[in-house]
């Protein structure tokens, strides 16, 4: 991603979201966390799954003025191809995700959280733009993940069937729990990093299906 980065002459500063705690996978509170700890001194975040990778050199990271610039869009995810998809690689402006409140913070397990923040995303009066131009399709980018050697946590317990399709109007960033265990900041190969080792807090009235138990 550096070079990738460099060579288009985007600055940028990576930061590593990893959960720590006891609690079940929560990827939209990992990533209202790495929005609240990016500091002042960026203007736009990327929400990019860590197993996804650009190939083709000529996908926009660019400042996305105009709005959310879904990069990993459908006609090129190599797997999610439903109209409504955000996942992957999304685009924002800070203003953009304060705008949206970030995302929900009840989405404990594998899936669903971007199908919601689609919701607040177009909630907020905000359009979704996707890349144009591209030829590549499905070759567009290297998905690096291997279910058989890390598989994704698909569980629904206790009432989570039910509220993983319902819009949560209430939380978001201005009620993620979470305490950060250790901040390392490191070059990789010349990119700019921060760790962020992150315990993630859970009202279990609230949200029942954070752990297995």
């Amino acid at each position: 991603m550096h070079r990738f980065l460099s060579k288009k002459k985007i600055r940028h500063h990576i930061f590593i979201l990893n959960q720590v705690d006891h609690f079940r996978f929560n990827r939209a509170s990992l990533i209202n966390v790495g929005f609240l700890e990016s500091g002042n001194d960026t203007d736009y975040i990327a929400m990019h799954d860590v197993d996804l990778l650009p190939l083709n050199e000529h996908l926009d990271y660019s400042f996305p003025e105009a709005g959310p610039f879904h990069v990993a869009s459908p006609e090129l995810h190599p797997l999610y191809h439903y109209k409504t998809y955000v996942g992957g690689i999304l685009l924002l402006t800070k203003q953009h995700y304060e705008l949206c409140n970030g995302m929900s913070n009840r989405f404990w397990g594998w899936g669903r959280e971007d199908d919601e923040f689609y919701r607040r995303i177009k909630g907020a009066g905000l359009q979704v733009r996707r890349p144009s131009g591209i030829t590549t399709g499905y070759e567009t980018f290297q998905h690096l993940h291997d279910p058989a050697w890390r598989k994704r946590d698909q569980k629904r317990i206790a009432a989570q069937k039910q509220e993983q399709f319902k819009v949560d109007r209430e939380g978001g960033l201005n009620n993620v729990r979470y305490r950060i265990e250790s901040r390392t900041d490191l070059s990789v190969a010349g990119a700019p990093c921060t760790v962020l080792n992150i315990l993630l807090d859970c009202d279990t009235n609230e949200t029942p299906w954070c752990t297995f138990g």
